[in-house]
């Protein structure tokens, strides 16, 4: 069963510096029917301008990765890591028993465009790490690449929880498939541009809940940038 969430029914902050769309609820806007999928807790997909950034905060038993589209983000935490994070690159920090970060725009010229995701973890309490990795378009194109993954296995980040993550880019003839186990959920979000996935027509901003599917074959795309999700068969995130 594949269940469309469309771009323009996710929620919507304005904040000047800051303009986001919560594919789940977060912050001020809540939706009872939106509150994760399986171990999905947050998609949010944040433009932020030149000067702007969230600054320093705390976090706690939660993964969370960072998927620059546009322009360059910085991160510094107290685990003294410090970095630059440009498109192809995924920042993964597994906040476990503790840890403060902030991300800002690297640019004092350019609006910085990323995808900020939160994952439930398996177990509290882990000691907090960061990780970072570069994935080039010619890894992504015209095939889905690992980039997350339980064991940080074929050059992916690791993430303490069951879950693996894909990206891909796809336009025009180029198609690419993944297949399922029988008892898995996935979710699948369309960073930009247009694909169809099992013939369900998606565009930018758009998600899709997969349920009892044993592979998802992607075609028809249209300068796409996709996150699949494959994730264990639960309806909400819970510990």
């Amino acid at each position: 069963m594949l269940e469309v969430r469309k771009a323009g029914d996710r929620g919507v902050a304005e904040h000047g510096w800051l303009s986001s769309r919560h594919t789940f609820s977060f912050g001020q806007y809540r939706d009872p029917k939106q509150q994760g999928f399986s171990d999905l807790l947050v998609i949010n997909d944040d433009r932020v301008a030149p000067r702007g950034g969230f600054g320093k905060h705390p976090h706690r038993d939660m993964e969370i990765f960072s998927y620059v589209l546009e322009g360059a983000l910085e991160h510094k935490d107290t685990m003294g890591t410090g970095s630059v994070i440009r498109p192809g690159d995924v920042q993964m920090m597994s906040a476990g028993k503790g840890v403060a970060h902030s991300e800002y725009n690297a640019s004092q010229t350019d609006p910085v465009h990323f995808l900020q995701i939160w994952l439930m973890p398996a177990q509290k309490g882990v000691e907090p790490r960061y990780q970072q990795q570069h994935f080039t378009d010619a890894d992504k194109r015209g095939r889905l690449v690992k980039i997350i993954s339980p064991d940080g296995d074929e050059g992916s980040l690791g993430v303490y929880q069951d879950t693996r993550v894909y990206a891909g880019l796809l336009d025009g003839a180029e198609t690419a498939s993944i297949e399922l186990a029988a008892d898995r959920y996935a979710y699948v979000h369309v960073a930009r541009g247009g694909v169809t996935v099992n013939g369900t027509v998606l565009n930018e901003g758009d998600g899709l809940r997969v349920r009892g599917e044993r592979s998802l074959t992607f075609t028809d795309g249209k300068d796409a940038e996709v996150l699949v999700f494959d994730l264990r068969p639960n309806e909400e995130p819970s510990w």
